[in-house]
């Protein structure tokens, strides 16, 4: 297995595609897109563009349904929710389809929805990502951050730290049997720096610094837990996540 991380997905090569990809987005989009499964939704149905959303959304029956839209962090008028995993509660989003588009995190699993798995990863599901990984054993391995308007994050590329780091722990092997890249030894680097203190990372972070001026500090709090739910996101239909029985 090798494993390769792209900080951004303009990143990505474009005349192949992995035999598994990752989508990855912190702060938030992949975080609540987890605990949205966990929670007991449907499936989450993720778009880049907002008029898409609505045009699809409205085929489905308002009680099986959420709208979920984000744009600057901030939630978009109209919308049911923004981007908080918060909100995803069992009680809001049990049985019903989240259909969302972010500022980022859409547009991430977007540009690797071709993979022949794709699934999307975040701290808080990071075990199940990892064991998902030793069990099907793929050749390649792409985990793709979101980053913020096409450059680096520190919360997407620690995530992928992340994971690599569980690979090579479960593994016992050494990093440069599994790095694909010079970035994936970079991201597990910027992992064992901080794994003690990862809502610190998240304070030195341009986005995380973003969302603590408008006030949301416990989706900061709630997303730089590591492996807090075992609940793994995978494409079931172009765009369309479900959570793996």
């Amino acid at each position: 297995m090798k494993v390769s991380v792209f900080h951004t997905p303009e990143l990505t090569p474009a005349t192949v595609v992995a035999d598994c990809a990752i989508a990855v987005d912190v702060l938030r989009a992949t975080s609540t897109i987890a605990t949205a499964l966990g929670s007991g939704a449907e499936a989450v149905q993720a778009f880049s563009d907002l008029n898409k959303l609505m045009a699809v959304s409205e085929t489905w029956a308002p009680d099986k349904r959420i709208r979920a839209g984000e744009r600057g962090g901030s939630q978009v008028e109209g919308f049911d929710f923004g981007n908080s995993p918060l909100d995803c509660t069992p009680e809001r989003v049990g049985g019903r389809r989240l259909f969302i588009s972010t500022t980022n995190g859409t547009r991430a699993l977007q540009c690797i929805e071709a993979a022949p798995i794709v699934l999307a990863a975040a701290l808080i599901n990071r075990d199940a990502i990892v064991q998902h990984l030793l069990q099907h054993k793929p050749e390649t391995v792409w985990i793709v951050g979101s980053g913020w308007e096409g450059s680096f994050s520190l919360e997407d590329t620690v995530c992928a730290g992340a994971i690599v780091h569980g690979l090579q722990q479960e593994l016992g092997c050494s990093l440069d049997d599994l790095a694909g890249n010079d970035e994936t030894i970079a991201a597990v680097s910027l992992f064992r720096q901080w794994e003690g203190d990862l809502l610190g990372l998240f304070h030195h972070a341009s986005h995380g610094k973003r969302l603590l001026r408008l006030g949301i500090t416990e989706d900061l709090k709630y997303c730089s837990q590591l492996d807090i739910l075992d609940v793994l996101p995978i494409q079931h239909e172009l765009g369309v996540l479900i959570k793996q029985a």
